[in-house]
């Protein structure tokens, strides 16, 4: 070959190869790019121990807990109070509310003292006798650690016990740190606001039904508003969460409560969480809780879906148990924005007989106003009933926006 040619070869030759690395130069500084675009991971406080354990060192500690109450690492998780034990914290004893320190008890189910088999601490019900931790409870203690996963809803009685142990702290000059967690339904405020008189366990204050806040910003508007009994202040201590804000979509990894088992029911429960107050069966005694709704007293010429409610894990008295449901599967539902009336006033537009579908004063606890039942009764659209809620939605909003701690 001649020299010139081959020469030409070989510039050629460099050229290809010259591209081809600046190529995958280019692909790889792209890749680095996008996993600097990609969000961080969400850090629950309970992760965040550096912030806390100082606060916990050398002092006499009772802890708020539940299965939810964990600290993830690379095996998965450990539980909150293990985690303690295991760095020397002085633990005494534990709160459990409802559902129980370990999860198992039905909705409503009442929680007995008892003792901690893996641990041998000593369990006090916030579910039993009562809801509220006494003076006698609390004595010897020197701060309580409350660390529990909501969902955002206002019956959902998470937020009734952080205010009674709020007020017993208050009371007692014990303070209390609230480790937060996400809001898996805090990226919208909607629903009917409670009314005044109509305040019980599950809801206690005059807030919408979905509010749009974590624990530590709920906790934090309990003290600034004055809404703990006689306006009394808890010395309250919120560990933020890291890399949260309230867009954030977020994947509990355990089930809040037996009958919240995915992302689906939880995203549904505050729209078919009202049919607690009716007769309907909203998915209890099957493998999908709140995502799906019937009842065997409904016009089954109206629906193409069916299911039997049976005693299972988490209820073990389902409404209809036994019987042919007529109704709707909501299972493939995409995350919402909004509380709908829709699901309701169709149960209850196809109910043959209409004197069985409301509980006696069950709905007006679970909607926070008497005003949503006599809507739908009178026949409402979705759109009319959702028309009179603004007004309690804004002046909410001016409130909550003094509590946020994330965007």
């Amino acid at each position: 070959m001649p020299i010139l040619s081959r020469f030409k070869s070989t510039v050629l030759l460099l050229f290809l190869v010259f591209s081809s690395c600046k190529g995958q130069q280019k692909e790889t500084i792209s890749a680095s790019e996008a996993q600097t675009d990609s969000p961080a991971p969400i850090k629950v406080a309970a992760n965040r121990t550096e912030r806390y354990l100082p606060l916990l060192k050398g002092k006499k500690v009772g802890v708020v807990a539940n299965p939810t109450s964990v600290v993830f690492n690379e095996k998965g998780h450990t539980h909150l109070v293990d985690s303690l034990l295991s760095e020397n914290m002085d633990v005494k004893q534990v709160f459990a509310p409802e559902h129980g320190f370990r999860g198992t008890a039905d909705a409503g189910e009442h929680v007995k003292d008892g003792v901690d088999t893996q641990t041998g601490l000593p369990i006090i019900s916030l579910y039993g006798k009562n809801r509220k931790p006494s003076k006698e409870q609390l004595s010897g203690l020197d701060v309580i650690v409350f660390d529990i996963q909501d969902v955002g809803v206002r019956f959902y009685t998470f937020i009734a016990s952080l205010q009674l142990v709020m007020e017993a702290c208050a009371e007692n000059n014990t303070p209390i740190i609230v480790l937060d967690r996400p809001n898996p339904n805090g990226h919208y405020v909607d629903g009917p606001t409670m009314m005044e008189d109509h305040t019980s366990y599950l809801g206690m204050n005059t807030i919408p039904l979905v509010y749009g806040m974590t624990m530590g910003e709920y906790a934090k508007m309990l003290n600034g508003e004055g809404w703990l009994e006689n306006s009394n202040k808890a010395d309250l201590t919120v560990i933020e969460l890291e890399n949260y804000t309230h867009d954030s979509e977020y994947h509990l990894p355990i089930r809040p409560s037996p009958n919240l088992p995915n992302d689906t029911s939880i995203t549904l429960y505050p729209s078919l969480g009202l049919f607690e107050g009716t007769n309907v069966n909203a998915g209890r005694g099957t493998e999908f809780q709140f995502q799906r709704y019937g009842a065997s007293f409904m016009d089954s010429t109206e629906y193409d879906f069916s299911y039997m409610p049976q005693p299972n894990f988490g209820s073990k008295y389902p409404k209809e148990e036994g019987k042919t449901c007529y109704g709707r599967d909501l299972s493939k539902t995409p995350r919402m924005n909004e509380v709908t009336m829709q699901w309701v006033i169709d149960a209850y537009k196809n109910t043959l007989d209409k004197s069985k579908f409301f509980l006696t004063s069950g709905f007006t606890k679970h909607a926070g106003t008497p005003l949503l039942q006599k809507q739908i009764e009178e026949g409402m659209t979705n759109e009319e009933i959702k028309a009179t809620w603004q007004d309690g939605l804004e002046s909410f909003k001016k409130i909550r926006a003094k509590y946020l701690i994330y965007d």
